[in-house]
């Protein structure tokens, strides 16, 4: 009692400052506490958070990031069995579809061709089939490129031969590039050097393969070397255009290339066709010569839409040279291409 009475006495001695003072500590003391406690609630949970959704956030980018890499790897795909490829393609009764499944059927059978690598449909597709097959199978460079430096050709035939006119020279789907046209020549011409020397260095067929899955995957690089490839077609018809009027004995196909109304010169030719390659339109048939002779390759074409015809079965090339690579394409519609694999 003498301890309750105590403790009673002390507070009834408080001022009313002291006792105001006293209440607001604890008051405070009580808010602090709350706060820590909901502080260290919402640390929990926000930790919690973290490692629930941290995997699933790493998990979800790497599906997209795989996803964009497939999406991109496009470009050339996995060889897929060629009947399974027109049951999927050509799954209508007309008599056209009808036709093509005939002609896929003697691919097939008399051909002995059992895969297909489908090609992106762009209008670079028929580069791309040409050029896949020249870096995958390890076809050596021209020895007309060996000779000399091909990088140096864009100046040489600016400042030497005074062709300023390729100046004008479009990347396909861009545009006019005016002054930077022989830097970006430069660039495009590097990349096929580079490339092609080091993939055809690679002595292993699956290591070729490799590479050039990494090559088609990504577009920036594949361009360059089409464009590279475009350009190198323009160096070839120039000189052939001068060996013309010069008299000299030039391929068949070139007098042919020559007599369109849309090129009956090398500016023509490259305004009228080559700039649109890659943007709103692919190789000619004349031009398929051209690519052969530039790339010195016999293509053989497997025109399906031709079945049953003489044209069926077309070469691109006009002169006897046996020491030329061959390659095979295969098409549809005489505009976009596709790579058959023949059964070995």
């Amino acid at each position: 009692m003498g301890t309750t009475t105590a403790v009673t006495s002390s507070h009834s001695e408080r001022s009313p400052f002291q006792t105001t003072l006293h209440s607001f500590s604890q008051n405070t003391g009580f808010i602090w506490r709350t706060l820590t406690e909901k502080l260290k609630s919402a640390c929990r949970f926000l930790l919690g958070l973290w490692f629930i959704k941290g995997p699933y956030i790493y998990i979800a980018r790497l599906i997209r990031d795989c996803s964009g890499i497939s999406r991109r790897s496009l470009s050339v795909s996995p060889k897929m069995d060629l009947m399974t490829y027109c049951d999927f393609e050509w799954k209508g009764g007309t008599p056209h579809a009808e036709k093509i499944k005939k002609a896929y059927q003697e691919m097939y059978d008399k051909y002995h061709i059992k895969y297909v690598h489908q090609i992106r449909g762009d209008n670079y597709c028929a580069l791309r089939a040409t050029m896949f097959q020249v870096l995958s199978r390890g076809i050596p460079f021209p020895f007309w490129m060996r000779e000399q430096d091909i990088t140096k050709l864009p100046e040489m035939l600016f400042y030497k031969q005074g062709c300023n006119w390729i100046q004008q020279y479009s990347f396909g789907p861009e545009k006019y590039a005016g002054p930077k046209v022989f830097y970006k020549l430069r660039q495009c011409m590097d990349m096929l050097k580079m490339q092609w020397g080091e993939i055809y260095r690679l002595k292993e067929k699956k290591d070729r393969e490799k590479a050039c899955k990494m090559l088609f995957s990504d577009e920036s690089m594949e361009y360059k070397i089409y464009e590279a490839v475009k350009f190198l077609m323009l160096y070839l018809a120039i000189e052939m255009f001068e060996g013309i009027n010069h008299g000299q004995d030039v391929p068949n196909f070139c007098r042919m290339l020559f007599a369109r109304d849309t090129s009956l010169d090398p500016v023509s030719f490259m305004l009228n066709h080559l700039n649109c390659i890659g943007d709103t339109g692919g190789l000619e048939q004349i031009e398929m010569f051209l690519l052969g002779y530039t790339l010195k390759l016999k293509i053989r074409a497997l025109r399906l839409s031709k079945y049953g015809t003489e044209e069926f079965e077309s070469s691109f090339v006009d002169v006897d040279q046996r020491d030329w690579h061959s390659i095979t394409l295969l098409t549809e519609d005489d505009r976009h291409y596709n790579i058959p694999i023949m059964d070995k």
